[in-house]
């Protein structure tokens, strides 16, 4: 299994919602810019938007939830979240704990692996 790595965390596009305009995005011309390397790490941010995905910790726990959202301090956002303990907890047994809604701190993550949903089968990427 090899874990497919996020682009740079997305960053809050405010510059509609308070006229600062400082958003990477924004500008006073209609015209359609090209793709530049914020625009294609948000669309790839936003196609994995409510996917099932696997994060593993630094203290061993891996979490598998439904990808709600990020910041830029590479905080994630797991809904329906589920966590497995180390293999090695032996009173554990493999059975998961349900923790539903539950914010990962992007300085314990090791690995975010997002799973492919035309595979009938539970694989990853």
């Amino acid at each position: 299994m090899a874990a497919t790595a996020l682009p740079e965390p997305l960053q809050q596009q405010r510059g509609e919602e308070n006229g600062c305009g400082n958003s990477p995005s924004s500008g006073d011309s209609g015209e359609e810019k090209a793709d530049t390397p914020y625009l294609q790490a948000r669309r790839k941010l936003e196609n994995l938007l409510n996917k099932s995905m696997r994060i593993r910790m630094t203290d061993g726990r891996t979490l598998v939830g439904c990808f709600l959202c990020t910041d830029r301090d590479c905080n994630v956002i797991l809904g329906s979240a589920q966590e497995y303990l180390k293999p090695t907890d032996s009173f554990s047994a493999g059975e998961p704990r349900v923790l539903g809604l539950a914010m990962v701190p992007g300085h314990h993550i090791v690995s975010i692996e997002v799973e492919l949903e035309s595979l009938a089968s539970l694989q990853y990427l």
